[in-house]
């Protein structure tokens, strides 16, 4: 018996140690790489929507976060951006669809469908961008998310910062902190694996 507890005190040790280490790395993964106050564009990152086409929680208070950013004069124009991943709506129009409601005009607007997951948002995001030589974004997304996406960042060579939206009302704390602790074990890996390689990664970080 005192072994069988001595074995279950190592084997917690192992594991709260585990937990530090990955808590820690995602807690330190930078979140911009400029001193910018303001920036070319804002870019909204897209998760699906609802599955009657309406917006979800999480990509309802993106949008919104990016809406106040836009009309607090951060950038003047938004980029919103993720195809339909998940289900049949695009994400980036129902997002658009919101932000012209809540008084964006549709001129600011800049609808980005193609893209399937964090990678391809920030890659198509970055084509729009060249394509109107903008240098600089502020990227808005869920906060756990954002960790992933700084470390998406880093591949590329525009000026930007993370910038969190609200989690939405309707979560509890455990479903924020489920959150919180997939996409910290999903950073951890990425920091130590890297990123499978793929086209829309241009360069190493």
């Amino acid at each position: 018996m005192q072994s069988l507890r001595k074995l279950l005190a190592i084997f917690l040790a192992i594991f709260l140690v585990a937990v530090a280490a990955i808590a820690i790395v995602y807690r330190a993964i930078p979140n911009h790489n400029t001193d910018l106050a303001h920036f070319d564009t804002i870019i909204v990152l897209g998760t699906p929507a609802r599955a009657d086409g309406t917006p979800s929680p999480e990509q309802r208070e993106r949008t919104l976060e990016g809406v106040r950013e836009f009309k607090a004069g951060v950038a003047p124009n938004i980029i919103l951006t993720g195809g339909p991943a998940h289900n049949r709506f695009v994400e980036a129009h129902v997002m658009a669809a919101l932000a012209i409601t809540q008084g964006v005009p549709p001129s600011a607007v800049i609808e980005e469908g193609q893209a399937q997951n964090t990678v391809q948002n920030i890659f198509y995001s970055q084509r729009i961008m060249s394509d109107h030589h903008w240098t600089s974004a502020e990227v808005v997304s869920s906060p756990s998310h954002l960790p992933r996406t700084a470390l998406i960042l880093r591949h590329f060579s525009f000026a930007w910062r993370t910038h969190a939206a609200p989690w939405p009302t309707e979560y509890s704390f455990v479903e924020r902190a489920a959150h919180f602790c997939v996409e910290a074990q999903y950073c951890f890996k990425l920091q130590i694996m890297g990123f499978p390689v793929t086209r829309f990664l241009p360069h190493p970080a």
